[in-house]
């Protein structure tokens, strides 16, 4: 077999965030349960990039070379569409960037085209995904500011997770796209591969997919694409049900809102339990404000997080399918080796350097796979943790303000019964 040119520099992806092998234990991939979903021990480790997010410069300075900032929307109104654009912010110290800062502007649709080359460029390394053209349909309307500012968090840690990725992080579209100016984005996205190219490129995929199952797959894979399945209904069932608990407590706050007031107005007509009436509206009231910010907490950390593993399922799916279809086309050269005698020599060479374009894509596919694991299951873990912290702090202020109201009512009613035992 043919020696791999490019798997040197996929199979090396561990080591470059941090020796992840030191982080984990072989054999991760032998179970496809969500076990290791469900159960978050204290002792699980913490993923490398994740803990280059957290610490930054302060402990360990030489980590991290990038840093990009997503910010400051601005609107676009023209005769034909309305559009937002972002500022884009980058700094960094790399010796192959011509400046140490760059500020550039970019639309939803550079972001996609960013997406896609990285797609092209990498068919088996895990995107990260980008929230839908209308995120959190149903919830927001488009273009308002709740949407503007879930679309800025959502795009500015898509590029993020790139800047952190040990490979991506090096890709020359991402550079261009971290860079250039906006006529100059728009000139290099004009030399894209041409409509025979691609043609080519979805003829492939069409004949792979018509070609059915792999023969040859390695176990490994198919380990891989059995949890993806199990992981993808679970994170689908989170989501939906994230939402409509998101929803029902919508639907509570919007009636506390109402049901304080008019607490308010009854003590205005019963001068007797006056004080104790206006007691509950305002509790109601500090309820109700804990209720909402339970809310924010809800839709800034739970509901972003669960949907963006949703998308992520779908991204792996795509990943492993395109595994397939680079095995699909060895397992047909070789079986047309097989039927024929002659351009034997011209088949070998062939199977050669397809034997090297499958190892390269499981090498790559492999060491992302250990990577996006292990971030999957430090962003589960503290999003949980977060929302049951903060449950727990939500019940902790609703009842210390109903247990001070009825403590403040019993010594009223105390002062009250004194007052009529005395002659």
């Amino acid at each position: 077999m043919h020696e791999p040119i490019c798997c040197s520099a996929h199979a090396a992806l561990p080591t470059a965030v941090s020796s992840e092998r030191a982080w984990k234990g072989e054999g991760e991939l032998q179970d496809t349960s969500l076990a290791e979903v469900n159960s978050f021990s204290p002792s699980m480790p913490i993923s490398p990039s994740s803990m280059i997010n957290q610490y930054k410069f302060e402990d360990e300075p030489e980590l991290r070379d990038l840093f990009i900032t997503v910010d400051d929307p601005e609107s676009h109104i023209t005769a034909i569409e309305t559009f937002i654009t972002y500022r884009v912010v980058t700094k960094t110290s790399r010796g192959e960037f011509d400046s140490s800062e760059y500020e550039v502007r970019r639309r939803y649709q550079d972001f996609l085209w960013l997406k896609s080359k990285l797609e092209e460029a990498h068919p088996t390394l895990i995107i990260p995904p980008l929230p839908e053209k209308f995120i959190m349909k149903g919830m927001v309307e488009r273009f308002n500011d709740e949407f503007i500012e879930t679309r800025r968090k959502a795009l500015h840690k898509f590029l993020n997770r790139i800047a952190d990725h040990p490979t991506l992080t090096f890709n020359e579209d991402f550079k261009i796209f971290l860079t250039a100016q906006a006529w100059e984005l728009s000139s290099h996205k004009k030399q894209g591969p041409g409509l025979l190219s691609r043609m080519g490129q979805t003829v492939r995929a069409v004949a792979s997919s018509v070609r059915g199952g792999v023969k040859n797959r390695p176990e490994m894979f198919t380990e891989m694409n059995n949890y993806m399945e199990t992981f993808s209904q679970k994170i689908n069932v989170l989501d939906k049900i994230a939402h409509r608990i998101y929803k029902e407590e919508r639907e509570y706050f919007n009636e506390m809102k109402e049901y304080g007031p008019i607490h308010t107005l009854w003590s205005a007509s019963e001068e007797d339990i006056a004080d104790s009436l206006k007691g509950v509206a305002s509790c109601i009231d500090r309820c109700c404000k804990a209720t909402e910010k339970r809310m924010a907490g809800l839709s800034e950390n739970l509901l972003p997080i669960l949907h963006e593993y949703v998308l992520y399922s779908e991204i792996l799916m795509g990943v492993l399918r395109r595994r397939d279809q680079i095995q699909g086309e060895l397992d047909s050269k070789i079986d047309a080796l097989a039927n024929k005698k002659t351009e034997k020599d011209l088949f070998s060479e062939e199977i050669g350097k397809l034997e090297d374009k499958v190892e390269c894509a499981n090498n790559a596919l492999k060491a992302d796979w250990d990577r996006w694991k292990q971030n999957m299951q430090y962003d589960m873990r503290s999003t949980f943790t977060n929302v049951a912290e903060n449950n727990l702090r939500y019940y902790e202020e609703c009842l210390a303000t109903w247990e001070s109201f009825l403590a403040s009512q019993r010594v009223d009613l105390h002062v009250e019964e004194d007052s009529e035992d005395r002659p």
